[in-house]
C-alpha cells in the first residue's frame, strides 16, 4: 500500500470561513471557457411522465462530467481514495434550470472551475444542447476533499491542486508565453 499524501489535515471547521456559493442565477455573466465538456443523450430513463428530463437527473450529469474532468487530470476517484486517503465530496450546490431538455437531446455538459481553494474547489457548470451555446441549467458547486479513514477535511494532494489551480480561467489566460529556442 502506498502511504497517504503528507499534505497536513485540516480542523473540522476548515470550510467554515469559505464563502457563500454564488446564485447559480447570478453566476459569471459570461462564463469563462470550459475546461472540460462531454457529450450526454437524454434517454428514456432521464425523463418524467411529460418526456422533459427529470430535475434531479440534471445532479447526475453534472457529477458525470466533474468526475470525468477530474479523472482527465488523473485523478481517478478510487485512486485518490487507496493511495491519498482521500475522498472528494460535495460540500454545496446551487441550480438554475433555464429550459428544458427531452428524450432523444443531444447535450453537452461543461465544467468550468472557478476557484481553488487548499481543501475544496468551486465550480461552474452548465448543460447545453449540443447544438446550441446557450445553457438549459447551469449550476454553481463546491466539492471538497475529506479524509477515507475519518471524513474529517484534510487538504487536496499537492499535485491536484496544483492541476485544478492551472484549470483556473486566470492561469489559462494570464501564462506567459513560452520562449522558443
Amino acid at each position: 500500500m502506498i502511504a497517504a499524501d503528507p499534505a497536513s489535515p485540516l480542523p473540522d471547521s476548515a470550510f467554515a470561513d469559505a464563502p457563500a456559493l454564488p446564485s447559480a442565477r447570478r453566476g459569471p455573466e459570461a462564463p469563462p471557457a470550459a475546461a472540460f465538456s462531454m457529450p450526454v443523450r437524454v434517454y428514456y430513463e432521464d425523463t418524467d411522465a411529460g418526456g422533459i428530463v427529470y430535475y434531479a437527473n440534471w445532479l447526475r450529469y453534472f457529477e458525470r462530467a466533474r468526475t470525468d474532468w477530474l479523472r482527465s487530470m488523473g485523478a481517478a476517484h478510487r485512486e485518490l481514495a487507496d493511495r491519498h486517503g482521500v475522498l472528494l465530496v460535495v460540500r454545496e450546490v446551487a441550480l438554475d434550470y433555464r429550459r428544458p431538455a427531452r428524450l432523444d437531446d443531444d447535450l453537452v455538459v461543461d465544467v468550468r472551475p472557478l476557484a481553488a481553494r487548499r481543501a475544496s474547489c468551486t465550480l461552474w457548470q452548465s448543460a447545453r444542447l449540443a447544438s446550441h451555446d446557450e445553457p438549459l441549467v447551469v449550476a454553481t458547486l463546491r466539492f471538497a476533499a475529506i479524509r477515507r479513514a475519518d471524513g474529517q477535511a484534510t487538504a487536496f494532494p499537492r499535485w491536484l491542486h496544483e492541476r485544478i489551480r492551472d484549470a483556473l480561467p486566470e492561469a489559462r489566460t494570464s501564462e506567459p508565453p513560452k520562449k522558443s529556442r
